[in-house]
């Protein structure tokens, strides 16, 4: 016998003709239905999604060890609820990190100077600003393409860090149900897109810029640096404006806000990898469906391929781009297990938001680079 529901918890008839219920319980605002399926898990999600989330709710279908399968309700999120307190915390700990790190890294002051005077680290704050602007903008891509489509998304978590960059990116959590390929691919590019608007940007205002005198102190040092190659797309943007990005001369050096445009390309990169809950993973799961699962088996092999060529056949060391290929092949291989969102009603994409696709990878492919960290000596 199926347990009587409160009048201010759902029970459209749509869950009675797929769903034999023999118990409900509530769990804070979530309401759980106990039961057995008529059908698969997805085809379940598919038929009753539409009349809960009428409702005001989310529904996810979890099994149990007792055999039953259980559908979840909780209410639909609709905006911040409050203060994000977490969010705002990790983003002000990003603004620390980042200017400490751009300040000794890539303003070369020295930290004895900073530890005696901390505000002496605000002189880094267009490398802050370019590198904050650059994250938070894809990440608010995202954010604003998800509210519109009515998937609860939260708002963006920045991550802080150490060298080189002071901050390991930035994210945002997809909690609720992907509607369909559309949501899901409207989603997926435009964090890229944004991100790659924001990065032009940086990079104009950078290479504007001119160049940044290195101190005396430090030319005079001697031994290995480490060398951030260009992205064809810079290349491009500083052809473009008739501006160099090297300079001959050792006491000039590329504008630190262009390292702010530098990352925003190789993020650009990593999360166009057609895998797991990659950006590229759910922009591939929206274009070919499932056969998104062929694609994403084959990118570790890929990843593997080039760590393998840049040591055995340029000859490069670990810690010059051959370390940071293979850390990622493993990192693609295991979050290729889990797979991208999987939209309720999945449709075939239109052929617009296909061409749109392409030409997304298109723009990736102009921030790879083969090698994109490389040791010298001076």
């Amino acid at each position: 016998m199926s347990e009587a529901v409160p009048d201010d918890h759902p029970r459209p008839p749509e869950l009675d003709a797929v769903f034999h219920c023999s118990e409900v319980r509530t769990d804070g605002d979530r309401v759980l239905y106990y039961g057995i399926s008529d059908v698969g898990e997805r085809e379940l999600v598919r038929r009753i999604w539409p009349a809960f989330r009428e409702a005001g709710y989310e529904v996810q279908v979890v099994n149990t060890d007792t055999g039953l399968d259980v559908v979840v309700a909780r209410p639909h999120a609709d905006g911040v609820d409050g203060v994000p307190w977490v969010n705002v915390g990790l983003f002000l700990a990003t603004v620390v990190s980042t200017l400490l790190v751009g300040a000794t890294a890539w303003y070369y002051i020295p930290f004895s100077e900073i530890a005696a005077n901390p505000l002496t680290a605000l002189r880094a704050w267009p490398f802050t600003a370019a590198v904050l602007g650059v994250l938070m903008t894809h990440e608010l891509g995202h954010y604003v393409m998800g509210r519109y489509h009515g998937v609860d998304v939260s708002l963006p978590y920045v991550i802080p860090f150490i060298l080189p960059f002071g901050t390991m990116g930035a994210i945002i959590r997809m909690r609720g149900q992907m509607p369909d390929r559309e949501a899901l691919f409207d989603i997926g590019v435009a964090g890229p897109l944004a991100g790659l608007a924001a990065t032009v940007v940086v990079t104009v205002v950078g290479l504007l810029l001119g160049p940044f005198t290195v101190p005396a102190s430090v030319l005079g040092g001697g031994g290995q640096v480490i060398v951030f190659n260009n992205p064809p797309l810079l290349d491009l943007i500083a052809a473009a404006l008739n501006q160099p990005t090297g300079y001959s001369d050792p006491t000039r050096t590329a504008h630190p806000v262009i390292m702010g445009a530098w990352v925003g390309m190789f993020f650009t990169v990593l999360n166009l990898l057609p895998v797991g809950q990659l950006d590229g993973g759910h922009i591939v799961r929206a274009m070919v469906g499932e056969r998104q699962e062929t694609v994403a088996a084959m990118v570790p092999a890929a990843l593997f391929g080039i760590a393998a060529y840049l040591y055995f056949v340029r000859d490069l060391a670990i810690n010059e781009s051959v370390g940071l290929w293979a850390f990622w092949g493993l990192f693609s291989a295991f979050i290729a297990y889990r797979g991208p969102a999987n939209p309720i009603d999945d449709e075939p994409l239109d052929g617009r938001r296909v061409a749109v696709g392409v030409a997304t990878f298109a723009l990736g492919l102009l921030c790879f680079m083969l090698v994109p960290i490389q040791v010298t000596t001076v």
